[in-house]
């Protein structure tokens, strides 16, 4: 009994509440949420009540009303008749289509400059340097007034507009190309791209897996172009092949028919993809030099082609260092897109604010545009996260 009491007594005593860091922790952290709250909520009901004072409506109603203002360029039908939801969802596609453009082009131009700053060639190597220089050292609200002055004022009026391709024409209206004749055989071309897409895919990931058990390689990538190109081509020859192009023809003062980019337009993708383009290219540089020096070595030691080594050696290694940054430069493209503001192009900013000041209701514009784009940016993150994840090297 009393061996147990003074056992009892020798066994440290838990110390009170407040000297308890979980505790402290917790309570910490509790009180920080609170406060948080607190604060986000008499700041709405500051905002609600000053609203109410000035006799300014709110609430997302007025997206119902007519819109009554024009809307330059369209991707989808819309008439001032139409009401500001309609001109919020033109905006939005505006916004998507020169994001969506801009990522693939600028990937492009990024990863082939970033391999000819690479070269052993030493002109293409400065070359390629002197590109990543400039356009990354010069502020990209700059690069767009240049790039749209020299589509809407240096460039001549449609009848002695420059001709660079055949049946392409560039003048101070925009660039206006053919396009082909709508048919009903362009859906099944779709399908059928999205299926040798598919297929592609599931091809490479049965290839790895062969490969893991076997060690066998199978030419995946080979086989993946033939269904990305060919089941395309076999609906394309299935449906009669129809290859008319509308082709655009001067008509007075300006061109009729084809497809047509505005200035505005065709300086912001211009703009957008040279200068996320010379980031891309530095991430794409550094990602290769990151890989072993002795990998290339042990690969030419093997008598792999430079294609191979590239391919099958240096990228597979060198995506997972330039997947996270290349990450970011996708969301910064989407988010710069916002700069077509200051050169007339509608896009999702340039009209959430025409409706703001028709409408008087900033903050539910403002709330709008916020949402899209972390909507847009963590889409870009989820996508990029799971591609890391695939490309991912496993370790045994």
């Amino acid at each position: 009994m009393a061996r147990d009491t003074a056992a009892a007594e020798s066994r440290p005593k838990r110390p009170p509440p407040w000297h308890d860091p979980a505790v402290r922790a917790v309570v910490f952290q509790i009180l920080f949420v609170a406060a948080i709250v607190a604060l986000g909520a008499f700041l709405v009901h500051n905002t609600l009540l000053n609203l109410r004072r000035q006799n300014i409506a709110t609430g997302f109603g007025f997206l119902e009303r007519e819109a009554a203002f024009e809307i330059g360029e369209s991707l989808i039908p819309y008439s001032p008749a139409d009401s500001y939801a309609a001109a919020f969802l033109v905006g939005l596609t505006n916004t998507l289509y020169v994001a969506a453009l801009g990522i693939v082009l600028a990937t492009i131009l990024g990863a082939l400059m970033g391999l000819a700053r690479l070269s052993g060639n030493w002109l293409i190597r400065k070359l390629a340097q002197i590109y990543v220089e400039i356009f990354r050292n010069i502020p990209l609200a700059l690069q767009l007034f240049f790039w749209w002055g020299v589509l809407r004022w240096s460039a001549p009026a449609p009848g002695r507009a420059w001709q660079p391709l055949p049946d392409v024409f560039v003048s101070n209206r925009g660039i206006v190309f053919p396009m082909p004749e709508a048919h009903a055989v362009h859906s099944w071309l779709l399908l059928a791209l999205l299926a040798g897409i598919a297929a592609a895919c599931g091809l490479a990931r049965w290839a790895r897996q062969r490969q893991a058990r076997t060690g066998q390689i199978f030419p995946s990538g080979w086989f993946g172009l033939a269904l990305i190109v060919g089941l395309p081509l076999a609906a394309f020859v299935a449906g009669g092949a129809p290859l008319r192009f509308e082709v655009p023809a001067l008509r007075g003062f300006n061109f009729v028919g084809g497809g047509v980019f505005s200035p505005e337009f065709a300086a912001l993708l211009v703009g957008l993809v040279i200068y996320t383009g010379a980031f891309i290219a530095e991430i794409v540089r550094a990602g290769i030099l990151a890989v072993s020096a002795g990998q290339s070595e042990a690969a030419m030691a093997l008598g792999l082609t430079p294609w191979q080594r590239m391919r099958l050696i240096l990228l597979p290694q060198a995506l997972r260092v330039i997947i996270p940054p290349m990450t970011s430069q996708y969301l910064n493209l989407t988010k710069n897109s916002s700069l077509a503001v200051i050169i007339g192009f509608p896009d999702l900013v340039s009209i959430a604010n025409t409706t703001i000041n028709q409408t008087g209701q900033a903050i539910e514009g403002i709330a709008m545009i916020m949402a899209v784009y972390l909507a847009i940016s963590l889409s870009i993150s989820l996508s990029m996260n799971l591609y890391n994840r695939a490309v991912a090297l496993v370790e045994r």
